[in-house]
């Protein structure tokens, strides 16, 4: 197990790092109450309130609270299923909810027949804090950023092995893709924020989200700080628009087999 610390410096070299608007996540799924981080909120016991996951989302990354949820505290219903906090109903599987969206009836049947979910009553809840601060290990980090942002992400991932991120962009549920293929699979995910998280939670319009699972987060890191040593991170990258720019010494051992101008050509 590592030392929550080591998440903290994380957190904080990521947001400092890659200039990112608001705190980077650590998410940790709950096996039962008992496992509730200490100084953790809980929406309807401490405060007589209800919250959609994406709202919570919202309170970590932007005012910096520490949230768990379990069943009671929940104001969506996409995450009570896919969750695996009760059985799945089974006019969800028939395509009713999707069927506001897609208007080929067994096209949306198949949808939600297909949407993952975890088992049900494997996690009864979760809690979901900022990385900097997190007291706990999370299973799931997740980092709202810009496009941008994201792209430096992806290559940071890609640094050590080659690693590449594979996801399926669908534009509802949100909060879903965010989490559950990750817990599945292990690999990381990149997720479109859906209209709830923008109209409720205030995502906006240029925001990603990556998720990165406990496993692979040694390796985005990696990636991250090797950029940073080499004086090629995030802020290094900015726009150069110049005719004949300075080639890296690779593309010149390109031109020269290909016969093309090089800079010597040029003088």
């Amino acid at each position: 197990m590592t030392s929550p610390s080591v998440y903290n410096t994380y957190g904080a070299d990521l947001e400092r790092m890659m200039l990112l608007r608001t705190f980077p996540l650590a998410i940790k799924m709950l096996s039962s109450e008992a496992e509730t981080p200490a100084g953790a909120v809980r929406p309807k016991r401490d405060r007589g309130e209800h919250w959609a996951v994406c709202q919570v989302f919202s309170l970590a990354r932007r005012q910096g609270e520490t949230i768990a949820m379990f069943l009671e505290d929940h104001w969506c219903f996409e995450p009570i299923i896919s969750y695996g906090l009760v059985p799945t109903p089974q006019d969800y599987l028939e395509g009713f909810t999707n069927s506001f969206f897609i208007a080929d009836k067994e096209a949306a049947a198949k949808h939600a027949r297909e949407m993952t979910r975890l088992p049900v009553g494997q996690y009864p809840g979760m809690v979901i804090g900022p990385l900097k601060s997190a007291n706990y290990e999370p299973d799931l980090v997740m980092i709202y950023c810009t496009p941008g942002q994201l792209r430096h992400l992806l290559l940071s991932l890609r640094y050590l092995h080659g690693y590449q991120v594979t996801s399926t962009l669908d534009p509802i549920g949100s909060c879903v893709h965010s989490v559950v293929p990750s817990l599945l699979t292990g690999e990381c995910a990149v997720t479109v924020p859906d209209p709830g998280d923008f109209e409720r939670a205030g995502a906006d319009e240029d925001e990603m989200v990556l998720t990165v699972p406990r496993n692979r987060l040694k390796e985005l890191m990696g990636g991250v700080y090797h950029f940073e040593e080499i004086d090629r991170g995030y802020r290094r990258f900015n726009l150069s628009l110049h005719h004949d720019f300075k080639q890296p010494p690779f593309y010149e051992e390109y031109f020269r087999k290909w016969g093309l101008d090089g800079p010597a050509d040029k003088r």
